[in-house]
């Protein structure tokens, strides 16, 4: 698999905190990569970086070869990139099918506005735009929720349709930033077949999670960071046994299964 998205030298600071420093990896292309590590290690901070809500203090950050560390956040998506958050946003006075429509505008020629107001000349690609929303829920399996209002539903389903919209913009990079939290078990199972499903799509995932036994499941790679500094990489089983790891985070007792 070639790299999708590449860091170098990465560092960002927040005043005298450094947040993160001097990182680098690569994220091959169709992979789900994870990036762990305690609170305050720096993992939003990353994904807020490769979002473009922030900008490095040094370093650079490449998407398929083109560098957009430099980019404004508002032209992220449409070079391909998706994002869920760590605090669901959702829009909780529409329904689900409104909520994921929003997430196909970053494909539509036409934007936002003009679809809001109803000009004659985009109302054909407004209703392309829903039957592609309606193909994505389909895809993830909440079609028969689409009038439902989202504030109506279950939190882990307002989970999964916030995972449905940044699938529906069908990007090439889709950042998970805890989509697990507040999970149970069977609600995590149900994330898991999602997220596979995503990947069979061909998209390459890059995720953000507490859930540890869920990252090994499904990682082919992970990013270990504390203290904003990475401090080891590689596949699941090379990354539960390793020593600095398993001090830090993972705990002697997950390092022994």
């Amino acid at each position: 698999m070639n790299t999708i998205l590449k860091a170098d030298g990465l560092t960002k600071r927040f005043g005298g905190l450094v947040a993160i420093s001097d990182i680098c990896f690569d994220v091959k292309r169709g992979s789900i990569t994870a990036i762990i590590g305690p609170n305050g290690a720096g993992k939003t901070t990353l994904f807020n970086l490769i979002s473009g809500l922030i900008h490095p203090d040094r370093g650079s950050i490449s998407f398929k070869e083109e560098r957009i560390d430099i980019k404004k956040s508002w032209e992220i998506p449409y070079l391909g990139i998706a994002r869920t958050f760590q605090n669901l946003r959702v829009f909780s006075n529409m329904t689900i099918l409104e909520n994921v429509m929003m997430g196909r505008y970053t494909r539509s020629s036409s934007g936002i506005i003009p679809c809001a107001m109803n000009i004659r000349s985009v109302r054909k690609q407004e209703r392309r735009i829903r039957e592609r929303a309606l193909h994505w829920m389909r895809f993830m399996d909440i079609d028969s929720l689409q009038d439902r209002q989202i504030k109506e539903v279950p939190f882990e389903k307002q989970r999964l349709v916030e995972i449905t919209r940044a699938v529906a913009s069908e990007p090439d990079l889709i950042l998970l930033d805890e989509p697990a939290a507040g999970l149970n078990i069977t609600e995590s199972k149900a994330l898991i077949d999602a997220i596979y499903r995503v990947r069979e799509l061909g998209t390459t995932i890059l995720i953000v999670e507490h859930d540890i036994d869920l990252i090994m499941e499904i990682s082919d790679h992970i990013i270990v960071l504390d203290f904003g500094k990475k401090i080891a990489e590689g596949m699941p089983k090379e990354v539960r046994k390793n020593q600095k790891v398993i001090a830090v985070y993972l705990g002697e007792e997950f390092g022994k299964q």
